[in-house]
Order: C-alpha cells, then structure tokens, then sequence
C-alpha cells in the first residue's frame, strides 16, 4: 500500500514505528516523502524511514505547549 505523507511535509509529528518486535514512538519533523520511505529530522540529524515501519503518524501535542 503507497500513502502519501505530502500533508505531513514540515510538520513536528509523532510516528508510531515498529522496531523489531517493539513499537515505538518517534518524535521529530517530518522532511520528504521519498517513495518507499519517509525523510525526518530528529534532534539535528536527518534519517530515513521505510514507509513499511509506520504504524501510526500524528500532529506532536508537546510543540503546542508554552514553555
């Protein structure tokens, strides 16, 4: 299945990504859809991500609260 991450593109989000036998979540800006995977930033450093790992993809809560 190909979905499309184009309206997530800039945002800070949360994805739920399976790592093993584990599901994590994975806080960081979404960067480019590149086909099979999904660019983000995460704490200064870009990775890539293949689509298949994504469980779950959502706006990041913790950026819209005040510090």
């Amino acid at each position: 299945m190909d979905i499309s991450y184009a309206s997530w593109i800039g945002l800070q989000v949360v994805r739920k990504i399976v790592l093993g036998d584990s599901k994590v979540p994975l806080r960081g800006k979404l960067l480019k859809d590149k086909g099979e995977t999904v660019r983000i930033r995460i704490d200064g450093s870009d990775i890539d991500i293949y689509k298949t790992m994504i469980l779950a993809v959502e706006e990041d809560a913790m950026v819209m609260l005040p510090a």
